[in-house]
This record gives structure tokens, sequence and C-alpha cells, in this order.
């Protein structure tokens, strides 16, 4: 999960699972019961591809290319993705309440999507926001990047065993990419709180918070009410 020495010979994080990423999350939110989404179908996503195919072209296959524009853009698509799925969220704890929802099996399916989709809307934030960003943290030699929201292992292994102090970020000059952050988001969604990674900064620790909310809501308010519901 790591990467090669970081400076500004460095080629660039890949595109590639970023944008598998943000596709997922798009797809997720489109094949949603009618009932969770905002308007129709379609023009949430709609919206969502309009604002990714420019950053794509931007940097098709190395993240090596960044501007204020380019920066607005990837920020405005994030946060589309982040309150569209919120409000399937709250749309879906409403249906709970209100006693609409009848199908059990395609409830906890929709609750399934919401909860991926919010794993991989805060692995996108984590990877936006850390360091300076994808580009930054690839592209900038240390000392010269930014403050770092998150602690990752590698940043203090490299006191260690010889093998394992080889990956650490000191020596190796590991930077973490968006497979570490989507880690990062998986573990904090299914613990409730940090594990190996620990927040620095206050919008870190807000962010993993938030998630680690609306992550025990479902599991409580929706995945056993479904489960019920699916019962004789």
């Amino acid at each position: 999960m790591g990467s090669e020495q970081a400076g500004p010979a460095h080629p660039g994080e890949p595109r590639l699972p970023a944008a598998v990423g943000v596709l997922v999350a798009i797809v997720l939110y489109a094949v949603l019961p009618s009932t969770l989404q905002i308007g129709p179908r379609f023009v949430v996503p709609g919206l969502e591809l309009l604002l990714f195919i420019p950053l794509v072209l931007a940097n098709p296959r190395r993240m090596s290319r960044e501007n204020r524009l380019l920066r607005q853009l990837s920020i405005a698509l994030l946060l589309l993705i982040a309150l569209s799925n919120t409000a399937a969220l709250v749309l879906l704890i409403r249906s709970l309440v209100n006693g609409e929802a009848t199908a059990g099996g395609q409830l906890l399916a929709a609750a399934g999507q919401v909860w991926l989709t919010n794993v991989l809307v805060f692995a996108l934030a984590y990877w936006e926001l850390d360091r300076g960003g994808p580009v930054t943290r690839f592209r900038v030699a240390r000392p010269g990047l930014p403050d770092a929201d998150f602690r990752f292992p590698q940043d203090e292994d490299h006191d260690t065993i010889s093998e394992v102090a080889r990956r650490s970020s000191a020596k190796s000059g590991w930077v973490p990419g968006f497979i570490d952050y989507l880690y990062v988001s998986v573990t904090n969604s299914s613990a409730f709180s940090p594990t190996d990674t620990m927040p620095l900064t206050a919008r870190a620790k807000m962010l993993m918070a938030v998630e680690s909310v609306s992550a025990l809501m479902l599991s409580i308010l929706v995945v056993s009410f479904a489960i019920g519901l699916l019962g004789p």
C-alpha cells in the first residue's frame, strides 16, 4: 500500500484506485430505490459525472497536475457525493420511523449501498485533505509537505526491526495513497473508532466522528430493522 520516495521527480499517485472509488459511489447511488433519491434517478449521478470527467482528463493516469480549478472541482464532486448519500441515509431512516418500509430484503440492500458509499465518501475526503492532497503528497519532497491530518503506522516504524523499518516513511519515503485511506475508512466504519491510524487534526477527528456515528446509525437503526422484517 506504500509508494516510492516522494519528491519532485515522482510521477504521481496512480489515478485508477480513486477513480474506481468515485465510479462505484456514483453507481451505488444511481441504483438506489427511487424513494431514497433526490429528484429524477439520473440527475445527481449525471452531475457527478460532469464534475468527474474533467478531473480524469486532467490526470488520466497519474495524479501529477493540480491548480485551483481542479481542486475546486474535486472538492465539489466530493461534497455532491457526500450530500446525496446523506440525503439517502435520512430518507432511509425516515421510511423506518414512518413505518413506510415493508420490503425487508430491499431495505437491507439499500442500507448496504448507503454504508458502502459512506465508506467511499470518507476515504475520498481523507485522501483529498491529508498532507495537502494526492498531488502534493507525492510531488512535494519532505520537509515541504503540509502538516499531516493522520498518523499511519509507517510514520513511526523507522526504529523497529530492519524488515519493517525499511518500509517506514523516514527510510523509504512512503506516503499514503487512496488504498490506505480506504482501509482507514473501512476500519473506522466497522469498529466505530480509529484502529491503527490516528487522527491528528480537529478536522480529521470530526470527519472520523461523523463517519463512526453514521455507520452506527445504519447498523442499529436500519440493518436490525430490516432483519426483523425478514423474520417470520
